[in-house]
């Protein structure tokens, strides 16, 4: 049994655990040591960086809602938040930070507190807690669509479709404006009635936010403010009203505007691709906002059925006989249009960024659209990533409904322009995940950097309740003069964001963590580690190397510090392999890095670019629930011999009685048994007597339902079975424990064989214990 306290109180728990999973519920954070090491030297030797995994708008529907402004430490270099770790004199009305330990007095509307009448911030069960700012301005969100029009009709009236449909889920306040293009870009007005109006831009000229503000007769916004004064705030931007009409005034306009919008017109001669604007049409919807709503929440959504082929941003010319970069073009580095439309969008995602503006890329075609090039423009507004074949199926359909959920009180389930920020005790060495560096120095920035270093704050501008940041830390103190035992670090989390109701919150996440020596009470920081956080923030540090590294080396470098773990934290005699044992939290982690390095995030093979980009963004936003499942799926067995049981991912559970069901997160794979697919076939299902059979038939069916309602986005559902094409999706994630070079030897209790020269988890694990315990390596 372990006591941990926290506050004033001691809570005790059966294991790391329970406290773990309590930390998660509370305040969104998952660390990968709980127990940090109390000098600089002592954690570099950890292997893993002490991290975590903070999810900022975690949904805690019990948290109470605080309608006044959080109090700051008046240390100017400190101004960390009022929280449950400080120390409160009653009788003075007076707080010590538990940062700077500077002693504060309460404001005098904190005059009536007490022992027993204690504001919210200071009771335990708050380490997170969520301020509504009453005096901010309230902005409602504005949405910028940009439409492709150059897709085939089917896809193009499925779009219109959902478009008209997502009017009547927005509120009717929150703004709306339309850009369509083709060879052209459309800038559409939506004020007036019974014609319809439009600026046309040429496609193939990039133009400065100025120009668009000259050529749509725009005033920035913000400037017209302040000579207006405050009592015609209405009226604050009236000249971007024209293309930007709130809801309830355009929706029939806008309905009527899409239902009658035509494909695009330009000729396409045989052997030729459309002439698409993609680059031109995006950076006139970013001069649009920037000019008209700058720091405001608000979304570009991008719908594109297929690459941009004309114009800045282009990434593949307009002749069908040459195709589109593929992993081995880049490799080779012949990419003639890449790295400058590279350029382009990294400028548009920086200066929406800077205006707290999200870009939303919803790509449906059957071959690739660009993705890779502008995967900057989710990437740091927190924008949506969806791909999918074609805008007419219902894996889009859905995904798009899902953007505008609500939550329980009926709220959307969105923030925009979130700046995070840490504060003291550990130096903060970068952040990994959908947000830009507000190059924030400061005493609490480390000099190494891991991701987006160089900073104590980040700006997302787009957030969700599964938004999840890497943060990565670094101890402070020497070696020479490390921390007291027994002492305690302290961190905060600030996020300062804009509510879908256009209100100004603050979210304040205070954390604590015992520090630990760990030349003397290693044991101790052990029993802390956590395996799954640990697999995800290793998993993201990989991706984000592989970016500008080769694949082989990403490679070397985890295994490398997988090795190193094992010497580290493994009980085992020298130069003796079957001596090694790893304890009950260390036991999972060999096999997570096994299936990462196997995973399509790092094994580019049959994977175009566009993939590798959607898969690896979705890796980067997700929560580590659902990282671990895109890292090692989850695989159920459903037979007569019971209930649902989640099995090993390995080929021996694949057996001819049983249907497996399979989740990636990116598809949901249901895979019949050899037996079970050829009754299916006899259609024993449909014979009355067989009931038993159709019930076990249709069990999977409503699990898989059950997943493919709620995420985000929908996933593919695949239905295959024994020897069937698409059972490749099952047979290249399992382990391969049997292939065709073993399966005589150890086949001998069923499972299926697959045709694979890739190693098992068996074998991976031999080597791996070999290499940890040589005296030589």
């Amino acid at each position: 049994m372990r006591v941990f306290s926290i506050g004033e109180r001691r809570y005790s728990m059966a294991t790391y655990q329970e406290f773990i999973q309590q930390n998660e519920d509370r305040d969104g954070v998952r660390f990968s040591w709980n127990v940090w090491p109390s000098s600089r030297i002592e954690a570099t030797r950890m292997v893993v960086p002490l991290g975590c995994l903070f999810t900022p708008l975690k949904e805690r529907p019990d948290l109470p809602p605080i309608q006044y402004d959080p109090v700051l430490c008046t240390r100017p270099t400190c101004r960390a938040i009022l929280n449950p770790f400080c120390q409160v004199d009653y009788r003075a009305k007076v707080w010590a930070c538990n940062f700077c330990f500077q002693r504060n007095p309460f404001p005098p509307q904190y005059a009536a507190i007490s022992d027993q009448h204690q504001p919210a911030e200071i009771i335990p069960q708050f380490s997170t807690l969520e301020y509504t700012i009453t005096r901010a301005t309230c902005h409602p969100p504005v949405y910028l669509i940009v439409l492709d029009t150059c897709m085939d009709e089917e896809d193009l009236q499925a779009v219109k479709e959902s478009l008209q449909m997502s009017l009547s889920l927005l509120p009717p306040n929150a703004l709306i404006g339309l850009i369509t293009y083709g060879k052209m870009v459309q800038v559409h007005e939506l004020g007036c009635e019974g014609c319809s109006k439009s600026y046309v831009f040429r496609g193939t000229k990039d133009l400065t936010a100025k120009q668009i503000q000259d050529m749509l007769g725009l005033q920035r916004g913000g400037t017209t403010q302040q000579q207006r004064g405050p009592q015609q705030q209405q009226q604050q931007q009236l000249p971007s009203n024209r293309f930007l009409q709130p809801v309830h005034k355009c929706d029939m306009n806008l309905t009527d505007l899409l239902g009658e919008l035509q494909r695009d017109p330009w000729p396409v001669s045989q052997g030729k691709r459309p002439l698409r604007s993609t680059g031109v049409a995006m950076s006139i919807a970013v001069g649009l906002l920037e000019c008209t709503f700058p720091n405001t929440g608000a979304r570009i959504m991008l719908f594109a059925g297929g690459p941009c082929t004309q114009g800045p941003g282009m990434v593949v010319d307009d002749e069908l006989k040459n195709p589109i970069r593929k992993h081995l073009d880049i490799e080779k580095d012949n990419v003639k249009f890449m790295k400058k439309a590279m350029k382009h969008y990294e400028m548009l995602a920086n200066r929406a960024a800077k205006n707290g503006h999200v870009l939303d890329i919803y790509a449906c075609a059957l071959d690739q659209t660009g993705l890779h090039e502008m995967k900057f423009c989710p990437r740091y507004t927190g924008g949506h990533m969806v791909m999918g074949d074609s805008f007419n199926t219902s894996l889009f359909k859905q995904t798009f409904q899902r953007v505008f959920a609500k939550d329980a009180k009926g709220e959307f389930k969105m923030g925009f322009g979130a700046t995070v920020e840490t504060s003291r005790e550990l130096k903060v060495s970068g952040a990994i995940g959908p947000c830009v560096s507000l190059g924030v120095k400061g005493p609490s920035v480390s000099d190494t950097e891991m991701g987006l270093g160089g900073t104590s704050q980040w700006k997302m501008c787009g957030l969700y309740p599964n938004t999840t940041l890497a943060l990565f830390f670094e101890v402070v103190s020497q070696h020479n003069a490390p921390i007291p035992q027994g002492g305690r670090g302290y961190l905060q989390f600030i996020t300062q964001y804009q509510h879908s109701s256009g209100q100004r919150r603050v979210r304040v996440t205070t954390l604590a963590r015992n520090w630990a020596d760990a030349s003397t009470n290693i044991q101790h920081i052990a029993a802390g580690f956590d395996q799954e956080a640990a697999a995800v923030l290793m998993a993201r540090t990989a991706v984000f190397r592989a970016e500008t590294d080769d694949g082989p080396d990403v490679l070397r470098w985890l295994d490398r510090m997988l090795i190193r773990l094992c010497q580290k934290f493994g009980d085992y005699q020298k130069d003796d392999p079957n001596s090694f044992r790893f304890s009950e939290n260390f036991s999972l982690y060999p096999q997570f890095m096994f299936h990462l390095r196997r995973s399509q995030f790092l094994q580019v093979f049959n994977n175009s670019p566009d993939e590798t980009s959607y898969y690896r963004h979705m890796l980067n936003v997700e929560d580590l629930t659902q990282s671990l499942i895109m890292i090692q799926p989850i695989l159920y067995a459903y037979s007569f011999n019971g209930t649902p049981e989640p099995v090993l991912l390995d080929t021996s559970s694949i057996q001819p009685d049983r249907i497996l069901l399979m989740d990636t997160f990116f598809q949901i794979v249901l895979y019949h048994g050899e037996t079970i697919a050829q009754w299916r076939k006899q259609g024993y299902q449909d014979q009355p007597e067989y009931e038993n059979f159709k019930q076990l038939l249709n069990a999977p069916v409503d699990d898989a339902q059950e997943i493919l309602q709620t995420r985000f986005p929908m996933p593919r559902y695949i239905d295959t079975e024994h020897d069937g094409s698409q059972s490749r999706f099952l047979l290249s994630r399992v382990n391969p424990s049997q292939t065709h070079n073993n399966m005589y030897g150890w086949g001998q209790d069923g499972g299926a064989a697959v045709l694979t020269d890739d190693v098992s988890l068996q074998v991976f694990m031999e080597h791996l214990k070999k290499l940890a315990v040589s005296s030589s390596s």
